[in-house]
């Protein structure tokens, strides 16, 4: 993604910095949400979160272990006119650190992570959340910690931490985690989908069950990915029935559910709406003969596969499906257990 697309202005980084810099649109939202007087930030960066920090806060105490990460950030900084920063090199837990920080409203770190985990776990953090509640314990008693997204709300659970779990998405992409600790906790799990800032919290009562099926009604809804990162299905699902009656669960594969009613209804933290075009089998060569055929007869052009596909087959496979086709219509084709759902987009802004 360019800077234009992410950043308000060309920012000073290295090649680690700016990929992994919190976006704009996250950045901006994430400072509203702590807004206070004073913030240190930890593990700064190149300075996309201190930023907002600084146009939200009275003060920002910014701290960075790399000193050319840091510079970069006083550079950013100035590029937006800030001037209510202090920044501060060094290990966020080394002492001479710790004592150049007064008492502060908020201690925000943006750990690092390894880049490549099997499974993300909250303990891979560096430094670790303990740690920094630990250290920053007569500073703070409000933390808020940037973690992976990919870790789902029971597995945070289970290393025992009381915290609010807020999940985010950025333009249809899930993007970020951030675990909230103190008076700055207001639910257990919640789910944001930005630029909109449509959300989504968890039920304080009990819900009625979940129906599952393998069989799509008239239309099919695709949730935003934060209200599945956070477990929020349940809740949407509720939501969805108030609306349109009942709705049923379709579990393409371990990454990707959609939700069918014979209803149409438009819902916020629905990241997709579709109408079924048919349901076809999708297991033999002869059977993407067929669905090719139909195809072909439905004015389509474009075909986007949706389900448990090696990305390196990815557009081989499709390629393949596109061939002879010259329609003006797109298809959303979901594989599922030797069967394809074929979907067309009801808004469709491409």
């Amino acid at each position: 993604m360019s800077q234009k697309k992410v950043f308000e202005k060309k920012m000073s980084s290295d090649a680690d910095g700016l990929r992994f810099a919190t976006p704009e649109p996250v950045a901006k939202y994430r400072a509203a949400r702590l807004k206070c007087r004073t913030i240190a930030d930890i593990s700064c960066g190149i300075g996309g979160q201190t930023i907002y920090f600084a146009m939200q806060c009275q003060h920002v105490y910014a701290v960075e272990i790399d000193p050319m990460k840091l510079e970069f950030a006083k550079q950013n900084c100035q590029k937006h006119g800030l001037s209510n920063i202090t920044f501060i090199c060094g290990n966020a837990l080394d002492p001479a650190v710790i004592a150049q920080i007064p008492p502060v409203d908020i201690i925000f770190s943006d750990p690092a992570r390894p880049p490549e985990e099997e499974t993300r776990k909250v303990t891979s953090l560096r430094p670790g959340i303990p740690d920094v509640m630990t250290a920053y314990s007569d500073k703070c008693q409000n933390f808020a910690f940037e973690a992976p997204p990919q870790m789902p709300p029971e597995r945070i659970l289970e290393d025992g931490f009381d915290c609010e779990m807020e999940y985010l998405s950025l333009n249809g992409q899930l993007n970020r985690l951030t675990l909230y600790f103190g008076k700055i906790k207001r639910y257990n799990r919640v789910a944001v989908s930005l630029p909109s800032g449509n959300a989504m919290v968890d039920a304080p009562v009990e819900l009625p069950p979940v129906v599952e099926t393998d069989k799509s009604m008239i239309f099919a809804y695709e949730p935003d990915p934060a209200i599945v990162a956070a477990g929020l299905l349940h809740e949407l699902i509720d939501d969805l029935i108030k609306a349109t009656g009942p709705v049923r669960l379709i579990r393409i594969d371990k990454k990707r559910v959609l939700l069918t009613s014979d209803l149409l209804t438009i819902h916020p933290m629905v990241k997709n709406n579709y109408i079924v075009l048919r349901t076809m089998p999708a297991k033999t060569e002869d059977d993407f003969v067929s669905v090719h055929e139909f195809l072909q007869k439905s004015n389509v052009g474009k075909v986007v596969i949706r389900g448990n596909v090696d990305p390196k087959e990815y557009w081989d496979f499709r390629n393949k499906l596109e061939n002879g086709l010259f329609g003006s219509k797109k298809v959303h084709l979901y594989l599922r257990d030797g069967n394809a759902l074929l979907c067309e987009l009801i808004y469709d802004e491409d």
